[in-house]
């Protein structure tokens, strides 16, 4: 096994916490209290936990408009997170950016984005600055089987091809492209494949299994670090809910939603992996789930308490002071 107990439980725990997140989130949006459209990643919460459990708090990492699990693995603050989605002023943008723009460079978070594939070209401007100060960081880049098909995904990885960049491209390929399924979209069944026309090594592997998705992020963050170029990691896993929140899902039979989360939940495999290793009980695990849950619910009565920004505030951060 690639991680110790401590490294083990403490990935369980943070799969717990992004999957209360994003169900909190599903539920607050329902009721009104978050403005705005929100993408949740329930179901992918292996790829996440894997990927950033190889990353050190200096490594950077730009995700998407599905990246509150991202953000939640690679250390962000829950109640800024929160405070953020319902448009508050103790929020990570000050309540102005919301669930597609938040950003922590604290902790290398460089951002989401609401631009699909916009990402990538701003990781190879990391993956440069890296390069140009001769450390060892590693910049992490994740998108979606939809993204894959776009041209700034193409530039940025052959970019990062010529120039050896320490860049771990991460496409989880959740199957689903807003309505289009990948497999009608791509002519490959593998879209790791698409490292050889950038002479970088493709690696495909069970997103849902977060040993799986770490023990290949651990290989390519190591090849990163010695300087040896980017790489190409394909986590495949599914989007268990609709594109957006209150997405009618009427492009998919919701039998083959249900069929994957009974067979493929990363939390439900994964806790049967640690129950097996005798490192989880049923004890253990409400605990767990006790203790973020407590955790959550003082991140939204801090959002709850926390004021609107002023009004005269919409102008404000647009631009920055030479």
């Amino acid at each position: 096994m690639s991680a110790d107990k401590k490294t083990l439980l403490a990935m369980y725990r943070t799969m717990v916490t992004i999957r209360q997140f994003e169900t909190m989130a599903g539920e607050y949006f329902a009721a009104g209290e978050i403005p705005g459209f929100i993408h949740l990643s329930i179901g992918q919460e292996g790829s996440s936990v894997g990927v950033c459990s190889c990353l050190r708090p200096d490594d950077y990492v730009a995700t998407t408009h599905r990246g509150h699990g991202h953000l939640i693995a690679k250390g962000a603050d829950l109640k800024r997170m929160v405070a953020e989605l319902f448009g508050k002023a103790t929020g990570y943008c000050k309540g102005k950016g919301g669930s597609m723009h938040i950003a922590d460079f604290s902790i290398g978070i460089l951002g989401a984005n609401g631009v699909v594939a916009g990402g990538l070209p701003l990781i190879c401007g990391a993956g440069l600055s890296i390069k140009l100060r001769k450390t060892d960081q590693v910049a992490v880049v994740f998108f979606g089987d939809g993204a894959a098909n776009r041209g700034p995904v193409h530039e940025a990885m052959n970019m990062a091809s010529i120039w050896d960049l320490p860049i771990v491209f991460v496409v989880e390929n959740n199957q689903w492209a807003s309505t289009t399924p990948q497999s009608y979209s791509c002519a490959l069944g593998d879209l790791c494949q698409r490292a050889g026309a950038y002479d970088m090594p493709g690696v495909s592997v069970d997103g849902n299994d977060v040993l799986a998705v770490r023990q290949a992020m651990l290989a390519a963050v190591a090849r990163a670090r010695k300087g040896e170029g980017p790489t190409l990691l394909e986590n495949k896993t599914y989007r268990v809910r609709g594109h957006f929140e209150g997405d009618p899902q009427k492009y998919r039979d919701q039998a083959e939603v249900s069929t994957w989360q009974e067979k493929n939940d990363p939390l439900a495999r994964f806790a049967q992996v640690l129950v097996k290793e005798q490192l989880l009980t049923q004890k253990k695990t409400k605990i767990v789930w006790d203790d973020v849950k407590s955790e959550l619910d003082a991140a939204i009565r801090f959002a709850q308490e926390s004021p609107f920004p002023n009004p005269e505030e919409a102008l404000g951060d647009l631009f920055v002071n030479a």
